[in-house]
Formats: C-alpha cells, sequence, structure tokens
C-alpha cells in the first residue's frame, strides 16, 4: 500500500482514511472514526468516564501511589534533626550538653535527595522515551529498594548523604512519571482527577511521615531513626508485584510504531463492555500525533525549546516552579517556623500533623472545584489569595509579639496549608501533563520538575537565613518575602497560563500552534477535523 500525505480537507468525509508508513509496516485508520472518539470523550459525565475506564483508574492510580515514597521522605529527613536520637548518633556534642547535626551536614542532607532527583527527572526523559513506562518504573522500584540499605545502614553522615542521592533518582523518576501516565492512559474527563491523585499521594506520604515521627518522639534507641528509614522497604515489593502487570501506555506504543500493542493495551484499559471503542480511541491517539507533526517531530530535550513548544515548556516549568515560590519552603513542612514564631515545640508538631491533615482534605475538596471552576481559575486566583494570606501573616509578625501574636501567625500557616492544597497543589498536575505536547511529555515533565527542585534548592536555601535568630532574624516577618514572590508568579499567571480542562490533546496542539493567547483559550470552538484555516472558531 502506498503511502499518502493526510489531506484535512477530507476530514469532513466519513470514508477518509489516513494512511502512514511506520516502525511496524503499513497500516491506516478512519479520520471519523477519531472525530467520532473525541467528541465521545468530550460528551461523556464523570460517573460514565469511571464505568467505561475503571481500569484506567486502577493502573493510574497504583503508578502515582510510588509517589507517596517522595512525600515520606520529604519530611522524614529534615524532622529527624531534631530527634535526640538521631542528633546523639550522628551529630556534634555541644557545651550546652546537647548533641546537634552541624549545620553544613543539615544543608547537604536537606539538599541532597533533590539532587539525586534532578538527575533521576532528566534521566527519565530519555529513558521512558526509549523504554516505556513500566519497564522504567519497575527498573526505579528495584533501585529504590536496594539504596534504601544505605539509609537503614548507614554509619555516618557520608554514608547517609550518599543514600539520600542514590534514593532520590527513582524519586525524580516516580515525580515526572505519575502525572504522564496519569494524562495517558484515561480521558479527557477523568485526566484531572487522575493528575490531582498525584498530589494526594504526596500529601498522604507526609502524614504517614508526621505519623511515624511522632510516634518515635521519646524513642532513644538507634531504632527511633532505623525504623523510620526500614519503613520505605514496605512499599516497593507491593508496587514492583502490581506495576509488573501494568499495560504500557497507549500513546507511547502508538508514537514507537507499534499498533498492534497499542491496540491490546487499550483493552486492557477498557471495560470489555466498551471494546468496540478501541478503534476509535486508536485512531484519536494516531491522528493527534500527526497534527502535533504538522509543525515539528523531534522528540530531544531540545525541542521543547523550539517553536511553539517553547511556550508550552515556559507554561510547565514555571507552573510547578510557582509551588515553591508560593511559600512552600515557609508553610510546606512549617515545624521550624512555628517554633521560631514562638510556639513550643510540642504545639509545633501538633500545628504541623494538623495542617499536613488539612492538606490531604484540601486536596480532595480540589476534585470538586476542579470541574467546576478550571484549571486556571483554581491556579490563579489559587496564588492571589495565598499572597494575602501571607502578606497578612507578616504583618502580623511586625506589628505584635506574644501568644496571641505565635497562634495566630500558626493559624494564617494552616490556612495557607488548607488553600494552597486546593489550589495551586494538586492543579499544577493536570496543568503540567496536558500542557506538554505529547511526544514531548517525558521530557517536557521532566523539565518542570527538574525547575521545582532548583527553585527548592533556592528555596530552602534562603529560607533558614531569613527566619533564623543567628542570621536575619526575621521570624514571621519571613511570609513578607514570599508573599511578594507569590504576587509576582500571579502576575506571570494571569497572563501566560492557559485553561486546558475539557479539551483533547489535538485541540490544545492546535491552540498553541495558532499561538492563541491565554486567557482566550477557553473562549474559543476548535475543530482539529476541519480544514487547516477553519480549525478554530470564535465561541
Amino acid at each position: 500500500m502506498d503511502e499518502k500525505p493526510f489531506d484535512d480537507d477530507k476530514a469532513f468525509d466519513s470514508d477518509a482514511v489516513h494512511i502512514e508508513k511506520g516502525e511496524t509496516g503499513d497500516r491506516s485508520y478512519s479520520v471519523a472514526a477519531a472525530q467520532h472518539a473525541a467528541d465521545s470523550e468530550r460528551k461523556q459525565s464523570l460517573w460514565q468516564a469511571l464505568k467505561r475506564e475503571p481500569k484506567s483508574v486502577f493502573w493510574s492510580v497504583a503508578v502515582s501511589t510510588a509517589i507517596i515514597m517522595e512525600g515520606y521522605d520529604i519530611v522524614l529527613v529534615t524532622s529527624l534533626f531534631a530527634q535526640p536520637a538521631f542528633a546523639k548518633r550522628y551529630g556534634t556534642y555541644l557545651p550546652s550538653g546537647s548533641y546537634q547535626i552541624p549545620a553544613n551536614w543539615q544543608t547537604a542532607l536537606g539538599t541532597a535527595p533533590i539532587v539525586g532527583a534532578v538527575v533521576g527527572a532528566a534521566l527519565n526523559g530519555f529513558f521512558t522515551h526509549k523504554f516505556g513506562y513500566r519497564k522504567v518504573l519497575l527498573a526505579s522500584l528495584l533501585l529504590n529498594t536496594g539504596f534504601i540499605f544505605l539509609l537503614f545502614f548507614a554509619t555516618s553522615l557520608g554514608m547517609l548523604y550518599a543514600g539520600l542521592i542514590l534514593c532520590g533518582l527513582p524519586w525524580g523518576v516516580f515525580a515526572t512519571m505519575a502525572p504522564a501516565y496519569a494524562s495517558e492512559v484515561c480521558s479527557v474527563t477523568l485526566r484531572g482527577y487522575l493528575a490531582v491523585y498525584v498530589n494526594f499521594c504526596w500529601a498522604v506520604g507526609q502524614l504517614i511521615a508526621a505519623g511515624v515521627l511522632d510516634g518515635f518522639a521519646t524513642s532513644t534507641s538507634q531504632w527511633a531513626y532505623r525504623i523510620p528509614f526500614g519503613i520505605q522497604w514496605a512499599f516497593p515489593p507491593f508496587l514492583i508485584a502490581l506495576i509488573w502487570f501494568a499495560p504500557e501506555s497507549p500513546w507511547w506504543l502508538v508514537r514507537k510504531g507499534k499498533i498492534e500493542e497499542a491496540k491490546r493495551a487499550l483493552e486492557r484499559l477498557t471495560s470489555r463492555a466498551n471494546h468496540a471503542s478501541i478503534p476509535d480511541q486508536l485512531a484519536l491517539i494516531r491522528h493527534t500525533n500527526e497534527i502535533e507533526d504538522e509543525q515539528q517531530s523531534g522528540t530531544s530535550y531540545l525541542n521543547c525549546f523550539q517553536g511553539t513548544d517553547l511556550r508550552r515548556t515556559e507554561i510547565v516549568c514555571l507552573t510547578w516552579a510557582a509551588q515553591i515560590w508560593a511559600g512552600t519552603s515557609l508553610a510546606g513542612t512549617p515545624t521550624y517556623f512555628f517554633t521560631q514564631a514562638g510556639l513550643s515545640a510540642s504545639n509545633s508538631f501538633k500545628f504541623t500533623a494538623g495542617g499536613l491533615g488539612l492538606a490531604c482534605i484540601g486536596t480532595i475538596i480540589s476534585w470538586g472545584l476542579l470541574t467546576r471552576f478550571g484549571r486556571r481559575t483554581l491556579y490563579v486566583w489559587g496564588l492571589g489569595i495565598l499572597s494575602i494570606v501571607l502578606l497578612i501573616t507578616g504583618i502580623i509578625a511586625a506589628a505584635w509579639s506574644g501568644h496571641i501574636s505565635s497562634f495566630t501567625q500558626a493559624g494564617f500557616v494552616m490556612l495557607w496549608l488548607f488553600i494552597f492544597y486546593m489550589t495551586v497543589g494538586p492543579v499544577c498536575y493536570p496543568i503540567i501533563s496536558e500542557t506538554s505536547a505529547v511526544r514531548l511529555r517525558n521530557k517536557s515533565v521532566s523539565l518542570s520538575r527538574i525547575s521545582y527542585y532548583i527553585s527548592q534548592i533556592i528555596g530552602n536555601t534562603i529560607e533558614p537565613y531569613m527566619i533564623n535568630p543567628g542570621e536575619a532574624d526575621w521570624h514571621g516577618k519571613t511570609a513578607f518575602f514570599w508573599a511578594g514572590t507569590c504576587f509576582v508568579f500571579f502576575v506571570w499567571a494571569f497572563f501566560r497560563l492557559p485553561e486546558t480542562g475539557r479539551r483533547t490533546y489535538e485541540e490544545l496542539d492546535i491552540l498553541f500552534q495558532a499561538r492563541i493567547p491565554a486567557r482566550k483559550f477557553s473562549k474559543l470552538n476548535v475543530d482539529a477535523y476541519a480544514a487547516p484555516g477553519e480549525r478554530i472558531k470564535e465561541d
């Protein structure tokens, strides 16, 4: 069969068939079938999508659960600095009679997993493109199982440092793979919900760590810190056994020309009663890939910074980085802030645990808000409200002192946590997975996560100097700084962040290729099957 170029004018003909040549030989698909699949996805309700794709939901949840390990570690590592048993084993003796981890080692250990995660995220972009999601995730889980031994049996701070860097490698893979996989195994209707679940897993991991640390707070033996490290072994065996049977992303298989394997993957992701729709779904995937190829077809990291993909890279990178600059370094893990604001250590831990509980509740609420208000509205105005909360926190710290001021500041930080996990925290995940071009998704999500990690390193470095009594000694007035950076990102998001909800990937490709301003994304009708000059029309 001869290869024929795609004629977009035939998109209105139900018999129009596109023929292309790929790695697996000649193959064809019906453009009308792709259009029917796109229309069906947009029109189905949440309940219809759940009945149609229960297996998609299951496998997306399974892959995303790996994020719990990274969330667990974020709280674990820095919280151990305040644990007497850990400080006595790895710290130095002070004239005051206590043991402390040296400041330089606190910085090193705090940034070690982030450094490893940066490398892991970058490598994930290469490996997932070459080997697929399933194989890379299985390999990462196996490596993580081995690296935990270094933490559990560490005899020095240097050994802990090496173990944390190595553990950061698979954590970087988990963080970038979960939202990408979720966005590729489910329909438009479920995409946002399953992407937000990634953030829920992050919050759950932090909550588990807080509970574990509280359980060993009074222990003085070596098990007070070894068991929290060892608990990480509970996750990989379960996930390896589960992911072994997971289907590969049909989008990745189509990009590799493995059409029959993609069909079988769709059969495993779709309920048996809806198998008749699989040819249409497959046609939609292939048509979306072709629309992207109309302008660019490269799949390297360099392609993320060329043409219209540069704008998409800007959006995903700054969207994830904004989580840090919205005040996460101050309020995301706020125990130290609470103590510097004047609360006792006991009350600080209680407020922190309560805040993490609110984080989980906020994420659950965000599922309902996502459909009602959309990604852009929640994210933009979430940043705006967070900047106001931080500003008020700073004003209270500057204007008053004493117990009332301390508890009021703590209350506003908890309010920040609740708002963050209803808006900016969870909504980030569907934005970065939907904004990325399909062919560049692995690398685009990896770049966005790297921008987050770099911002995290900067934030975690400057925050102690601003709040520490031995440095700037700003205490609660540190909130002024983060209110300013949060407002800057609010302005950026207002003008640059588009609404991506309820759009198929081919529609988003067309809008980005046409360079539509961000605030007009939700106001236009897109017909991906019309002639090139007639695809976009005013609502």
